[in-house]
């Protein structure tokens, strides 16, 4: 299944050469069924050096990815929730795409600076001058 192409968007898809999957023993629940059988996936993905992706989104995928990746530039995505080897497998895969859409998003828009309305300033200040105004009730009568 590494062998398939992963479908992104409609503009990014991944071929299959670029996929390496890799099966471990998986921990947890399962019974003799985990002792024996390898269900883990680990599923190596080198960003850096792949043809599919646009610098951008390579960039933005790098700085998403954090711990999973190495110091070569591959992502390592490790997919051990399901019992079976095939879900797994899919969950690795669509872990990837969903770091890769999320890479792929477009970059906000530039924060347009306002300036505070007329009415909130005057509120702003007529607030701070009642707080001012409890505040020395507060105090003692001949304290001045």
């Amino acid at each position: 299944m590494a062998s398939d192409a992963l479908y992104i968007n409609d503009r990014i898809t991944i071929a299959g050469w670029e996929l390496t999957e890799q099966f471990v023993l998986a921990g947890g629940p399962g019974g003799q069924n985990v002792n024996k059988v390898s269900t883990a996936v680990q599923l190596f993905f080198n960003i850096v050096n792949s043809p599919s992706l646009p610098d951008r989104v390579k960039t933005n995928a790098t700085k998403l990815a954090g711990k999973r990746m190495s110091k070569e530039g591959a992502l390592m995505i490790e997919a051990s929730r399901f019992r079976s080897q095939d879900r797994n497998r899919e969950d690795a895969r669509e872990r990837l795409k969903d770091l890769i859409l999320e890479a792929a998003k477009p970059p906000p828009p530039p924060r347009r600076k306002t300036k505070p309305t007329k009415g909130s300033i005057e509120r702003r200040l007529k607030e701070k001058s009642g707080r001012a105004e409890v505040k020395k009730m507060r105090s003692r009568p001949g304290g001045e």
